[in-house]
């Protein structure tokens, strides 16, 4: 026999059917409500499977050969009068860690460590093993009332060393064609810690920033002593210091934040810092915060989680207002644009370093 249709069938109620198809009064405004909770709740698990994978899961490949290098020009605490000192005997060590690299067959090393072992470069720091370390200067440092510090994120080493020289650069001289008459600037590029690579189990967590936090401390710690011995500006104040940190270098200065006697902590493209407020930074610093409008940064989930005894992630956004940073203006540029020439971004930079807070701009 046929299946039954028409009258007969639509007469009869489906039971099997009619939970599925069953609605309430209210139930038209939850179902939006609901089926944006699933997603969020399928992305952060999404996520969570794919971290879990990195952290468990180690990156596999054969190890980097180790180029030689010598150890680090050893210094005496280098103060305003051997500051001409510790250039030289930096440069040098710069000089022997090319030759030792082109020995080794490594001619992009050599030519980096040449390039740093230059007459007109200026380093407090270099260390040409591994992936290298280097902490340069621009400008007057010893007689230098507003001077700023870049702290860099992911993927930076001698080998990509260039392009951190040129964010500083481009700040320094800026910083040099707009600051009030009288007014001494310097940049220093502080290279002082390994960083993770973008493509990493490290970049996701906190072990590199812990690590590189009591190194930041001591510098900064350093930096006040050697520019305290010659006060300068009005009434002989000393000089005010700005912390400008990047991507990942963001969660190295929040790590390193509550002992650090600076003026200014600055954080752009940061993907969190491990803190739910800037409160929680306990600094007394002014904290702002930027990200360009093209910067993929923004679509990095901000969340924390504990993995295996690993916490992944660092939380709170800090552009969000409950995170309570002085929000600025960044312009429409990327990851990589905070410091190019005559970008928005690197004006507001400018303005904080120099104390110009009222001319800084906000979206």
């Amino acid at each position: 026999m046929g299946r039954t249709t028409g009258a007969a069938e639509a007469s009869t109620p489906d039971k099997t059917r009619a939970p599925l198809t069953a609605r309430t009064a209210d139930e038209p405004e939850k179902t939006p409500r609901l089926r944006r909770t699933r997603r969020i709740r399928g992305r952060r698990a999404l996520l969570a499977a794919l971290i879990t994978g990195a952290v468990v899961v180690p990156l596999s490949g054969a190890a980097r050969p180790e180029i030689p290098a010598p150890v680090p020009a050893a210094l005496a605490t280098v103060t305003a009068a051997t500051l001409d000192e510790a250039y030289a005997a930096n440069r040098a060590n710069a000089g022997e860690a090319s030759r030792m690299a082109a020995a080794h067959g490594n001619r992009e090393r050599a030519a980096a460590d040449r390039a740093m072992a230059d007459a007109n470069r200026h380093f407090l720091a270099f260390d040409g093993r591994g992936p290298g370390l280097a902490t340069e200067v621009f400008g007057d440092l010893a007689h230098a009332d507003r001077i700023a510090v870049l702290v860099p994120g992911s993927d930076t080493s001698i080998d990509t060393y260039d392009r951190f020289r040129d964010a500083a650069r481009a700040l320094h001289g800026r910083l040099t064609r707009e600051a009030p008459q009288g007014t001494t600037t310097a940049v220093v590029a502080w290279l002082g810690y390994e960083t993770p690579g973008t493509v990493s189990t490290t970049v996701t967590t906190t072990g590199r920033a812990e690590e590189a936090a009591p190194k930041l401390r001591e510098f900064i710690r350093q930096l006040r002593a050697l520019t305290d011995d010659e006060p300068n500006g009005p009434a002989g104040q000393k000089p005010r210091i700005s912390l400008l940190c990047h991507s990942y270098g963001s969660v190295v200065c929040a790590r390193a934040a509550s002992l650090l006697d600076v003026d200014d902590l600055v954080l752009v493209g940061s993907p969190g810092t491990g803190a739910d407020t800037a409160a929680d930074l306990h600094t007394p610093a002014r904290v702002w915060a930027a990200r360009g409008g093209d910067d993929w940064v923004a679509k990095v989930p901000h969340i924390k989680v504990d993995l295996l005894g690993t916490t992944v992630g660092f939380g709170t956004d800090p552009m969000s207002p409950s995170f309570g940073a002085r929000v600025f203006t960044a312009g429409d540029g990327g990851h990589s644009d905070y410091f190019r020439p005559g970008s928005t971004s690197l004006a507001n930079l400018t303005r904080i370093v120099l104390g110009d807070t009222s001319e800084v701009t906000h979206d």
